[in-house]
């Protein structure tokens, strides 16, 4: 049964609160999750009704993100692509196959489900394989697991570079 109107606008007032209060911290993607937050706030305080979206949001908000993506990838990009080609490939299938260790190994060791722990572990970002995990019903839990994730590297990975910038790193 369809959610009423004002069940989704708790949601979406909740994620819009909560993602412009993440877009404050200045972290990359704060809003995706900061919106993710303050949805799961209401949806777990158990006094709003679990939303149904209607017909289509999913596909609307997966074109609108792919959009998005996609109008990233400029005429610069590609020529880019043309000298990295090599690393694309070689990061790409390292991170699948590391994904796909993982996610496996995590499942069996934790006695997780293996499509979230595969999803969990695969090397997209949060909005992405979120709605992948929704398309299989294991949404918000790869989210969840995909938020961790961008968190934790969003906060060690700019103290790693510097530590490592007076080594070099970055002076190509």
């Amino acid at each position: 049964m369809l959610a009423s109107p004002l069940t989704l606008l708790a949601y979406v007032l909740a994620g819009t609160i909560f993602g412009l209060l993440a877009l404050k911290t200045g972290l990359p993607a704060a809003p995706l999750a900061g919106a993710l937050i303050g949805a799961a706030v209401v949806s777990m305080s158990g006094r709003v009704e679990v939303a149904e979206w209607p017909s289509g949001t999913r596909t609307a908000l997966q074109i609108g993100i792919g959009t998005v993506i996609g109008t990233g990838l400029t005429r610069a990009s590609f020529d880019q692509l043309q000298n990295l080609w090599r690393p694309a490939v070689l990061i790409t299938v390292t991170l699948v196959l590391t994904g796909i260790v993982i996610g496996l190994w995590t499942s069996r060791l934790l006695g997780v489900d293996p499509l979230i722990t595969l999803l969990g572990a695969a090397p997209g970002g949060i909005s992405g394989m979120s709605l992948v995990g929704a398309d299989y019903g294991v949404g918000a839990a790869v989210a969840a697991l995909h938020a961790v994730r961008l968190v934790t590297v969003l906060l060690v990975l700019p103290l790693v570079v510097k530590l490592l910038a007076p080594l070099g790193l970055g002076n190509s």
